[in-house]
């Protein structure tokens, strides 16, 4: 039996900027740029309106100001996404309880057993599409298929504020035309190196042999693509489970590597990832850092502690030391780099420190250690001045160094990966 187009990626549309012309009704139908300026700054997102003369999220503002001479750009409302895209998500819930959350703003849905009660996939997704602009105010994008794959192409196709079910029959003319660029996991490097072998399309790419593409790409990267060029992806969709680590990364163009950048980073990297694990009274015994560098080259290394932390301190001591373990191990003496990441996982609870005798050999990394425990204490009095003054009212010296500069933290975290 021939599976229908039961796999449903929803995908609000501009939703930063749609977001702004919901809050502020005379923007609708305008050039809006999402923080950033005329004068600097970085542009977050942009409105459809822009997006059509080339404006969009990362650029500086003087550049998007050039683009589109009558953009306008608006302070960004931090404290109205999230509840926003929380809300369309509960609506949907309300057709099935396999609804995977990828994003602050897009989801994937099964809704094959969901058939019987409320239509056919076409018919859920146009329902679905008019309650969320409804009871929301704001517009979103439906693809329909038979795998995960190809209904987050056929949402980009949708979009703005469309609907495009590709049905079994109908997905090799579908997908083959497609520029590569639309495919999961292929960003500006591999679309180029594809393209200097001749392949631009979704078609030619699954015309090209495996192993070509193997040799081109990695063995890895090669296999996934020619697969899903094929429309091959036997992934399910599955409600969303707790998170199993958190992260945070900050791109730096290409920077020679110093002590000073290290710890500045790495120190603002972990507070934001260290007062999203408290937040949720939770740590984690598995510290991972990534290093990339110029040329998309990138190493990661970690370490797993005798017990779990979430010391904005320890954090920033651990990541550093791999870090520094990373870069020793380069050819080059003075590398230059192009991103900092950390994450941890293998998490638990911590609501509370049980406090440890203090024997040899002391270990200020353990939690419960007079260090590690005065370290938790004061993050959590900070994190109470924080919860009560914002962000920004008190922070570790290299934090706060490190903090406004380009994209705000709070739009930082509501793109990534929460608990």
């Amino acid at each position: 039996m021939t599976v229908g187009p039961t796999i449903l990626h929803a995908d609000l549309d501009a939703f930063y900027a749609s977001v702004e012309q919901l809050l502020d009704p005379s923007l609708r139908g305008r050039p809006i740029a999402v923080g950033g300026s005329a004068a600097g700054g970085v542009v977050l997102a942009a409105s459809y309106e822009a997006k059509a003369h080339g404006v969009q999220g990362g650029m500086p503002g003087w550049r998007a100001a050039h683009l589109c001479p009558g953009l306008l750009f608006v302070r960004a409302h931090f404290d109205q996404y999230q509840g926003l895209a929380d809300r369309v998500m509960d609506i949907l819930g309300t057709v099935t309880p396999a609804v995977q959350r990828i994003s602050i703003d897009e989801a994937f849905l099964d809704v094959a057993g969901s058939t019987h009660l409320f239509g056919p996939p076409e018919q859920i997704a146009t329902r679905l599409r008019e309650r969320v602009r409804a009871e929301v105010g704001l517009p979103i994008s439906v693809g329909a298929a038979r795998t995960k794959h190809l209904a987050k192409i056929a949402s980009q196709v949708a979009k703005p504020d469309g609907l495009v079910v590709v049905h079994a029959a109908d997905e090799r003319a579908f997908l083959d035309p497609l520029p590569v660029g639309l495919m999961w996991g292929v960003g500006p490097v591999t679309e180029r190196r594809l393209a200097e072998r001749g392949i631009r399309t979704i078609g030619e790419l699954a015309r090209t042999e495996s192993g070509t593409l193997e040799r081109a790409l990695g063995r890895a990267t090669g296999t996934t693509l020619h697969a899903l060029a094929h429309n091959d992806d036997p992934r399910r969709v599955a409600a969303s489970p707790r998170a199993r680590s958190v992260g945070a990364q900050s791109a730096m163009g290409r920077t020679r590597v110093t002590p000073e950048l290290v710890r500045e980073v790495l120190g603002h990297l972990a507070e934001r990832v260290a007062g999203r694990l408290r937040a949720k009274g939770r740590a984690g015994r598995t510290v991972t850092v990534r290093v990339r560098f110029p040329g998309m080259r990138a190493v990661t290394r970690s370490l797993t502690l005798a017990a779990p932390v979430s010391a904005t301190l320890t954090l920033t001591e651990v990541a550093e030391r791999l870090v520094w373990q990373a870069l020793r191990e380069q050819d080059q003496h003075e590398p230059e780099i192009s991103l900092l990441a950390v994450s941890v996982s293998n998490l638990t609870a911590q609501e509370a420190i049980q406090l440890e005798l203090p024997l040899p050999p002391p270990d200020p990394w353990r939690p419960g250690s007079e260090t590690g425990s005065a370290r938790w204490a004061l993050d959590r009095s900070m994190d109470a001045v924080r919860d009560k003054f914002g962000p920004g009212a008190v922070g570790y010296l290299p934090a706060t160094m490190r903090g406004g500069r380009g994209v705000p933290d709070e739009f930082r975290e509501l793109a990534e990966h929460d608990l």
